[in-house]
């Protein structure tokens, strides 16, 4: 008799049909070079942070602590948007190592997170590194699960969830609209979106931004316009689309984090702080729902 394979448990879901083929900058970033293992994304969740309401006095020096801190309070500063979230079930496009993911099912009470992310390799250390979450023996055993998928090619049936978020990755998004109009579709009625990223304020900062930054001279980032990104969440059917500045909690403590840093060889990710004084690009948080 031949043996069968054992069916998929909750650590190794089924992926959808294979999403499309990532940008070559994209590719390398998050596959050989694993941005998460840069000391300048302390704690693995790859993101600016957001710096506001941190322990003790103004202006002292910034800890790995504080790092770590700053990037899981901006996934909470967007999950905090969705109203009761308990018992409900979330997406994440763009999971990265899924340690947000993580966090909104320990936190936030939601009933299942599923984690998504277009690069295998992320999918890959996302499993590995929220093991015991997804181990049988685990109390949220079934109720948090990763998989491969495209963020203008999610693979869930129309109205699957009930929340989608994203904590800066809308940044790589080649399809903006592709994004928003799946969104719109997996969402269920009176469903939530949430998503936070560093958008260009303007198409003129948008063609600047380039000369300035060099992850969007090399393909890794896209100069979005953030009214331009609002648009097409509205165009895709989704209503109450909120834009929303927190900028002034993410750019200084994040610069003044990397000012410390010996081991700083580059000078240019001091320049985020630069292209916001000067009204090229912001943070912001866009907020959308579904009739």
């Amino acid at each position: 008799m031949t043996q069968q394979p054992p069916p998929a448990g909750p650590a190794d879901p089924p992926d959808g049909p294979a999403p499309p083929a990532l940008p070559d900058r994209v590719a390398l970033t998050y596959g050989e070079l694993d941005l998460s293992t840069v000391p300048a994304f302390a704690g693995g969740f790859i993101n600016f942070g957001y710096w506001t309401g941190l322990p003790g006095p103004a202006g002292r020096p910034l800890t790995e602590a504080d790092r770590v801190r700053s990037e899981q309070d901006l996934y909470r500063l967007v999950l905090g948007t969705f109203d009761r979230p308990q018992g409900r079930t979330a997406l994440e496009v763009g999971c990265g190592r899924g340690l947000g993911s993580a966090l909104a099912l320990r936190e936030f009470g939601l009933g299942t997170v599923l984690g998504m992310d277009a690069h295998p390799d992320q999918v890959a250390r996302a499993r590995e590194a929220n093991a015991a979450l997804l181990a049988p023996s685990s109390d949220a055993s079934g109720r948090l699960t990763f998989l491969l998928g495209a963020a203008e090619r999610i693979p869930l049936p129309d109205g699957g969830v009930d929340c989608l978020f994203s904590v800066e990755a809308a940044q790589h998004f080649r399809d903006p609209a592709g994004f928003a109009r799946e969104a719109a579709r997996v969402l269920r009625p009176g469903g939530r979106l949430a998503l936070t990223t560093f958008f260009a304020r303007t198409r003129e900062a948008a063609r600047v931004l380039p000369t300035v930054l060099p992850p969007y001279a090399d393909g890794l980032d896209v100069p979005h316009v953030v009214d331009e990104v609002a648009a097409t969440l509205t165009a895709a059917g989704l209503r109450e689309v909120r834009v929303r500045s927190i900028g002034d909690g993410v750019w200084e403590s994040y610069d003044r984090y990397m000012s410390q840093q010996p081991d700083l060889r580059d000078e240019w990710p001091r320049r985020y702080l630069t292209a916001y004084e000067t009204g090229l690009l912001d943070y912001y948080v866009l907020t959308a729902g579904t009739d």
